[in-house]
């Protein structure tokens, strides 16, 4: 800072001080314009912030508003959108006292728009749209159906909403007639990269089975498709050199009876062109009529800087059946099996299945070299409750050494009345 900028500014103060605020506002603008060339955005924004004040106590409020623009367009270009927002917001207090209708419109509707653009890139346009609802009833009904900033809140919150290109570009072609500053300028821009983003990121989801059971884990993938942002670069309307993109968390909406099993280690870094699965995992616990999976929503960051919630409306309906039924059968051996001497054979048979079993038969088959001297090879059971057992014993006398199979063919049905077969199979080794 020049000695001739520092002497001014010591002078603006003291002229503040002295509660000359007219004189002071005066030169208080003049050195935040000088500021603002010299890329010095924070005295910039703190000349024309005590210029406003002063205004504001002189009771020049169509001024103090120009200048509270002004303060907030320095902070827009050290991309602090919260701290521009703030200023904005600060105008609209002092708007009801603009006394010519036009120009209380013009400001109601502008500062209202600036805000929602700063809300908007730091993922929070519903408070935005919130406060523009809220002007509304302030701001002369043709006037704010016809303004062009509300034509372009409206087709960002279509395109984001839609996915709708046609809505972007429609914007691309009028984006001229917004007499924004450069400050806003970028701003806008930055609101439209991120439009831009959620209008063209291809993202699918696809479930690894057609058919689940309900004590499956269903694994869902979720693909982030960012060769469409490759655009983003070569556009000259844009003007924006993304880097990346990055996810940092995942909300997904489940029915009742499923729950989220694992999610992936997120954040995760995709830069423009590249093409990123994520796996979720879903546990479903019981049957309901319609389960879903959806809508998802994921928090993104462009950069570091720009922050949206990309929503991914697509609701998945997986087709769950209960688990098929199935009867446990081990065997233990009671005593040691040696040649020529009889042992005891417990059969232990088990529903750890859903639902109960039905007329159950069991046929057991033994190789010749095993001979059943007590005990029957067939069992009949009217019906196995979920978690119940039957066991009983036969004696067999092994007539050889070697290794042989014992089997069991079982049939059973289940609560609708649906016939089941299967076969089990054990070894057994005979010592000398």
């Amino acid at each position: 800072m020049g000695k001739d900028i520092e002497k001014q500014l010591m002078k603006a103060e003291k002229l503040y001080k002295a509660m000359q605020y007219r004189r002071a506002a005066k030169l208080f603008i003049s050195l935040g314009s000088k500021f603002l060339d010299l890329n010095n955005f924070e005295l910039a924004k703190n000349c024309f912030f005590n210029a406003a004040t002063g205004l504001i106590n002189e009771e020049k409020y169509l001024i103090a508003l120009d200048s509270l623009r002004n303060a907030g367009n320095a902070s827009l270009f050290e991309n602090n959108y919260l701290e521009a927002q703030k200023f904005f917001k600060d105008a609209l207090e002092y708007v009801p006292r603009v006394r010519n209708i036009v120009e209380r419109n013009f400001s109601y509707v502008l500062f209202s728009s600036l805000f929602y653009l700063c809300s908007f890139v730091k993922g929070k346009g519903e408070e935005g749209i919130k406060l523009i609802k809220k002007i509304k009833n302030h701001v002369d009904d043709d006037y704010f159906k016809e303004n062009p900033l509300i034509r372009l809140i409206k087709d960002i919150t279509i395109a984001v909403k839609d996915k709708n290109n046609k809505y972007l570009e429609k914007i691309e072609k009028e984006f001229d007639q917004f007499k924004f500053h450069k400050g806003e300028l970028n701003l806008a821009k930055q609101a439209l990269v991120i439009v831009k983003t959620q209008v063209s990121l291809n993202i699918k989801l696809n479930m690894d089975k057609e058919v689940y059971t309900t004590n499956d884990i269903i694994n869902l993938i979720l693909e982030v498709d960012s060769k469409p942002l490759l655009d983003i670069l070569k556009h000259p309307f844009y003007d924006y050199k993304l880097k990346e993109l990055k996810i940092s968390k995942i909300g997904v909406t489940l029915s009742d009876n499923l729950t989220s099993h694992k999610k992936p280690k997120l954040p995760i870094i995709i830069k423009p062109g590249q093409t990123h699965q994520l796996e979720i995992l879903i546990k479903s616990h019981f049957q309901m009529e319609k389960p879903f999976i959806g809508p998802i929503i994921l928090t993104s960051e462009l950069d570091g800087n720009l922050l949206f919630f990309y929503e991914i409306t697509e609701v998945l309906k997986p087709k769950l059946i209960s688990p098929l039924p199935s009867l446990d059968i081990s065997i233990k051996n009671l005593r040691p099996p040696l040649i020529g001497k009889t042992f005891p054979l417990e059969i232990l048979v088990e529903n750890k299945s859903v639902g109960e079993a039905g007329q159950v038969s069991i046929n057991t088959k033994l190789s010749k070299e095993l001979k059943l001297i007590r005990g029957t090879l067939e069992k009949q059971f009217h019906s196995l409750k979920q978690n119940e057992n039957i066991k009983w014993e036969i004696n067999l006398k092994p007539l050889e050494a070697g290794d042989y199979i014992i089997e069991f063919d079982i049939e059973f049905k289940d609560p609708d009345g649906n016939n089941y077969e299967e076969i089990k199979k054990f070894p057994l080794a005979i010592k000398l």
